[in-house]
């Protein structure tokens, strides 16, 4: 096969570039969220129990769209992939613990919980089988 596909596993390298880019999109639209909205983020991180916020919030910000962007274009990918992962089990564990909640916010801290877990899925599967062939 000339993609670079093996017959045991065929794959499509124009779909993994897609999946990184829609994966890296969601880094970058909310790192870039944080950036716009600055002091009330870091007012979030306060409220969270993050030690230094401010700095918490700039190293977010950078993650987030510096990894996001590195990610789409896959440089460093595999790197990035980790430390985005583990970017969003921090967050996780910080901001959606859905079992000290009360009933009203349950099911949506609940679901942002297992969307970040699905999140972190798909880091660890390209942090495991690279960026493919359609990358920097």
């Amino acid at each position: 096969m000339s993609n670079g596909a093996t017959a045991a596993t065929p794959y499509n390298p124009a779909a993994q570039l897609a999946a990184r880019v829609l994966m890296a999109l969601v880094f970058v639209v909310f790192g870039t969220r944080k950036l716009l909205a600055f002091a009330g983020t870091v007012g979030y991180f306060t409220k969270l129990g993050f030690p230094a916020p401010e700095a918490m919030v700039v190293l977010a910000i950078v993650i987030e769209i510096g990894g996001g962007i590195l990610l789409a274009i896959g440089w460093k990918t595999r790197w990035m992939a980790w430390l985005l992962a583990l970017f969003v089990l921090i967050g996780t564990l910080m901001a959606h613990r859905y079992w000290e909640v009360d009933a009203a916010q349950y099911v949506n801290q609940m679901s942002h919980f297992f969307k970040n877990l699905c999140i972190i899925g798909g880091m660890m599967m390209v942090a495991t089988f690279g960026p493919g062939p359609l990358s920097v």
